[in-house]
């Protein structure tokens, strides 16, 4: 989606145990001022749209001759999470929306989100309550600017106001949202609510974005649409120390984003390739002076004993393209300094991930998709004997590592539409070396995830 935050949004980790369903009218309102001239579209001045997912998730028992403390238990497991969330918007002035997302929480990940640096779903949160709690997750005003060029509608969606744009144009956002909201998008795998779960297939896994742990951050950005071309830039506020729930409070941590993309098409379907670069500043600990320090006390290696002010950065890419009117590619790839701790996402240095999404409409069921995405991921020799040294990551950590390798995953899924309005999804994991640890393993991972929107 173009110059807009992506519809549902998205946020790494957790909630659990309540099942619900939605049942609501949408109300929206239309702008008293006329259309543009050279397209009558309606303008809405205000939207209140909602969803609600169910998801149910468990893995089968498997081979592990040790675990530790951030490993995936080798037994039978289950856990849920729910959410609910409010879309509200308002058109105040001509191009501008301000929306805000009240949501409320429930549940928890396998194993209270540890146990695989590509961990198999992007509806649990780093933080899980058994009891339903309420936050707003997202608070944000976006303006666009038009420049010129065709004009085309904007359809009414969740964070979306329906009206036009120009093809050229710019789009500031500014406030509390998810930078993947704005960076790293994709049609085909980016959706925990609606396509795949696993974090290492909705996002590239190198992408260490700002994000507390409910995955929001404050900040801005700036998209420039022009001729089949876009430029992101944003900077947005790291949390007080990495993997954690409060953001810093003087904007003293902070990441800076670019992205270009390039949209195109070939043999008549559209696609788009985008190159996403971020640089964080901020207090984090190189690998060689925890594992240096471990030697020197004779303790496990401890990140949070040796961090500095330094930076960290990677670079990644992001492609989509549709093969026929039904059938779609995604791939993505990236890299990120091996050498230094991730700060907020998860524990991978390189990712590689392709897949394939095919729509229902030629077996007469126009909303259901089946789709199958793969995913390797990698760390660098630095970060391997961090963790054979007994030190713990964002979410893995075995207290030993003496076979390292890829951590390699297979997923998925099924989707049943009912309309646009409701879903029910199968989905499969199949996850070998979790933790990047040959010992251990490989995992199978059963969901169901209901989903109702308005």
């Amino acid at each position: 989606m173009t110059g807009t935050l992506i519809p549902w949004g998205l946020a790494r980790v957790q909630r659990a145990g309540l099942a619900a369903c939605l049942i609501a009218v949408p109300m929206t309102a239309a702008a008293d001022d006329a259309p543009s001239p050279d397209a009558a579209h309606v303008s809405q001045t205000w939207a209140v749209h909602g969803q609600t997912t169910f998801t149910e998730q468990g893995n089968l028992a498997f081979s592990a001759p040790y675990t530790g403390p951030n490993s995936l238990p080798p037994v039978a497991e289950g856990r849920e999470t729910f959410d609910l969330t409010v879309f509200a918007g308002v058109r105040p002035w001509q191009g501008s929306e301000i929306w805000a997302n009240p949501e409320v929480d429930q549940g928890f990940g396998l194993h209270d989100t540890l146990g695989a640096a590509g961990f198999p779903s992007g509806e649990a949160y780093k933080v899980g309550a058994i009891d339903p709690y309420v936050r707003l997750q997202r608070l944000f005003l976006r303006q666009t600017i038009d420049l010129g060029g065709e004009r085309a509608a904007v359809d009414a969606d969740q964070n979306q106001l329906a009206g036009s744009q120009t093809a050229n144009r710019i789009v500031l956002t500014i406030g509390k949202f998810n930078v993947t909201d704005v960076f790293d998008t994709n049609g085909l795998a980016h959706d925990p609510r609606r396509d795949f779960l696993n974090w290492a297939l909705i996002d590239a896994g190198t992408f260490d974005y700002a994000a507390d742990a409910w995955g929001y951050t404050v900040g801005a950005s700036v998209e420039w649409y022009e001729g089949g071309w876009v430029t992101r830039l944003g900077v947005f506020d790291l949390s007080d120390v990495p993997n954690s729930p409060r953001l810093d409070a003087n904007f003293g941590q902070f990441q800076m984003v670019g992205e270009l993309e390039r949209d195109f098409k070939i043999g008549g379907e559209a696609g788009a390739l985008k190159l996403t670069g971020f640089l964080s500043r901020g207090r984090m600990a190189s690998y060689a002076d925890a594992i240096a320090l471990g030697e020197a006390t004779d303790e496990p290696p401890n990140v949070a004993l040796v961090r500095q002010y330094r930076g960290r950065g990677g670079l990644s890419f992001d492609l989509q393209q549709q093969l026929t009117a039904d059938l779609g590619l995604f791939a993505r790839g990236g890299f990120a300094g091996g050498g230094v701790e991730p700060y907020e996402f998860t524990d991978i240095d390189r990712t590689i991930s392709a897949g394939l999404s095919l729509n229902g409409k030629r077996w007469g069921r126009a909303s259901d998709t089946i789709a199958i995405g793969g995913v390797v991921n990698g760390i660098s020799s630095l970060h391997q004997q961090y963790l054979a040294a007994g030190g713990l990551g964002i979410l893995i950590g075995d207290g030993q590592l003496p076979h390292p390798t890829n951590e390699n995953i297979l997923e998925t899924y099924y989707d049943f539409g009912f309309g646009r309005f409701a879903h029910v999804t199968f989905d499969y994991q199949f996850v070998d070396n979790p933790g990047y640890n040959s010992d251990r393993g490989p995992v199978s991972i059963f969901a169901a995830r209901l989903h109702a929107q308005f």
